[in-house]
């Protein structure tokens, strides 16, 4: 079959399936694209030609930002459990170097993207070329280079021959559970154009069947004997748990924990592992944990970890798990080996499975009643702090987790990830959205779009924060144009507040947290900047709706959710009393001042520094 290099890797992709425990699908649901000369005449004209509707197996959707549409990739395979994402295609130039933030998210995150970015021309005929990056060093260096870092597989098709087992091996990194994030074939803009005679087996319909590894026995008797021989074990419960279907009330978490009388403590990718109200839920862990999950993990003797990697607001940067062990259950050995842990490389749902075979073994009696009493304040705690006649940020959250009931949150910087982390009640795991991975701000409205796509039934309520509103708030076009409906609830403070706190801890006075005017000494220090971010989503498309107080609060949301338009929520928030943190995060101050303040910040530092351990 005679096509262009662009034409037939539509064909391709738009053949490719995945399946895991029966159920098939597609594995690229659609595409993304912003054109250029880059790839207009390559994949925009193949796109053009296939039709690329809604109604086509492989439809295009216009984004507005080409980070914006990474981002949109990434929530959209997250929500589908890695089983399926969109690719992404753009000019070569800046439109190429705008996703490479996307892709470290993706990456970092272990979610699969297929990015596309068009390139230079392979002959070179014409070089230098518009937006050519000249390397003296080597004339085979381009900016896509720059996503070589942030791919977990990267190729450049410079001949249409390579195409084949670029698509292929492309594939098999995108439906590897281990190994997956973002994958980057970069497309010189004149091979794309290029004819070649392809064979028909490269179009025939193609399952990538996406494996649920089980423990190998001897590992599993290890495991066994380990959790058998602990007395006050703590489950830290990863996204691995909700990438294998683990989670949820009747989840093979919730089985494992209910028989044993294991508590379970979430990550932020982990959230809704079990349900909230489940008798061995304790809540976050970390940094931004729960003060129950927190004094759990510090006297825990066996700290099994099921689909973490650890991050260091999970370990409060390696102070909060005491002298435990550690047991740990990953499909990425890499994060297996972790903190010198006995290593479970298996599904989390296989491996909590076969712990089947603990019998009737159980945690120590006081040690799951102590638990559930920990739980219970922890509730009453949160109670206090998100209902009041005031707009603190918990009272936002706790009004809104009331009214999304079986919708999803989606969030991802600033403040309010630490507050979801401790305050949301999450039901199961899908209805919980946090990228904290790479916490990127202006994540939050291209993700939740991401998530809208791949579960339209849900209701989708995006938590966004002033600043990273600003950031990227510009997919509000794209969801408007698509009919797609947003709950976008804009909270707006007049700064980032979450690093304004960060940074009068370690005394840099705030500097550059707060829209503020230039004020008479030449400071940042004036009246706040006169910008109305609910104007702005208005001239975007949306419809807006303005929240002064917790009873228009509640009225505003609930006019949100029954619309099917989206619509932007917008509410400044006062500042008010939150549950403290009990958990430390290793931000290094300054070692000399002439300030006294940094001073005690950093005597407080070095005090909290000596309670690290290695985890050998």
């Amino acid at each position: 079959m005679r096509l262009t290099v662009a034409q037939a890797l539509v064909r391709f992709l738009a053949a490719q399936w995945s399946e895991r425990d029966g159920v098939e699908q597609r594995l690229v649901a659609g595409v993304f694209g912003i054109f250029g000369h880059g790839n207009v005449a390559g994949l925009g004209q193949a796109l053009a030609e296939r039709g690329a509707g809604t109604g086509d197996a492989l439809p295009y959707y216009l984004a507005r930002n080409e980070q914006a549409m990474v981002h949109t990739a990434v929530g959209y395979a997250r929500a589908r459990d890695r089983l399926s994402t969109l690719a992404c295609t753009t000019s070569i130039g800046p439109g190429a170097t705008n996703m490479v933030t996307g892709a470290a998210l993706a990456t970092i995150n272990r979610i699969p993207v297929l990015l596309l970015p068009g390139d230079v021309f392979a002959t070179r005929v014409a070089s230098p070329v518009l937006q050519e990056l000249e390397d003296p060093r080597s004339y085979d260096v381009t900016v896509n280079d720059a996503l070589r870092p942030v791919s977990r597989f990267f190729d450049r098709v410079n001949r249409p021959e390579q195409l084949p087992s670029a698509l292929l091996a492309a594939m098999r990194v995108l439906t590897d559970p281990a190994e997956t994030g973002a994958v980057t074939l970069a497309l010189p803009q004149d091979v794309q154009a290029e004819a070649y005679d392809w064979p028909e087996e490269l179009f025939a319909r193609r399952v990538w069947h996406v494996a649920r590894p089980v423990p190998e026995p001897a590992a599993l008797a290890r495991a066994l004997e380990l959790i058998r021989a602990s007395r006050r074990p703590l489950v830290v419960a990863g996204g691995g748990v909700a990438y294998s279907g683990a989670g949820g009330a009747g989840g093979a978490l919730a089985r494992f924990a209910g028989r044993h009388g294991v508590p379970v403590a979430e990550t932020q990718a982990g959230k809704g592992a079990v349900p909230y109200d489940h008798p061995c839920w304790v809540g976050a862990v970390g940094h931004t944990g729960t003060a129950a999950a927190n004094e759990l993990a510090r006297e825990a003797d066996l700290v099994i970890g099921v689909g973490t990697r650890y991050s260091d607001f999970t370990t409060a940067s390696r102070t909060l798990f005491g002298r435990a062990r550690f047991l740990n259950v990953n499909v990425a050995a890499f994060d297996a080996a972790k903190h010198a842990g006995e290593m479970l490389v298996a599904d989390a749902r296989a491996a909590l499975e076969a712990f089947g075979a603990l019998g009737d073994w159980r945690a120590e009696e006081g040690w799951t009643g102590r638990a559930a009493e920990l739980a219970h304040a922890w509730h009453e705690q949160v109670s206090l702090v998100t209902t009041g006649e005031e707009l603190t940020q918990p009272v936002v959250l706790g009004m809104l987790n009331e009214v999304a009931r079986d919708g999803v949150v989606v969030n991802a910087a600033g403040s309010m990830p630490g507050d979801l982390h401790r305050l949301w009640m999450a039901r199961e795991p899908k209805g919980y959205h946090v990228e904290y991975g790479y916490s990127c701000m202006g994540y939050e409205i291209a993700g939740g779009l991401g998530v809208k796509l791949a579960a339209p039934e849900r209701e989708v309520f995006v938590l966004v924060g002033d600043g990273s509103y600003l950031m990227m708030a510009q997919e509000i076009v794209t969801a408007v144009q698509e009919g797609v409906k947003l709950v976008i609830v804009l909270v707006d403070n007049h700064g980032f507040a979450s690093i304004g706190g960060l940074s009068e801890a370690v005394g840099a006075r705030r500097l550059g947290t707060a829209y503020r005017m230039r004020g008479a000494t030449g400071e940042l220090d004036g009246v706040f900047v006169p910008v109305d971010l609910a104007a702005n989503a208005a001239s975007l498309g949306a419809d807006v709706l303005r929240a002064d107080g917790p009873e228009s609060l509640r009225v505003a949301l609930t006019k949100a959710r029954e619309s099917t338009r989206t619509t932007v929520v917008h509410v400044e928030t006062v500042p008010g009393p939150g549950p403290a943190t009990t958990a430390w995060w290793d931000v290094p101050v300054a070692e000399v001042s002439e300030h006294e303040d940094v001073r005690r910040a950093r005597a407080a530092y070095e005090a909290a520094k000596r309670d690290q351990r290695p985890y050998l």
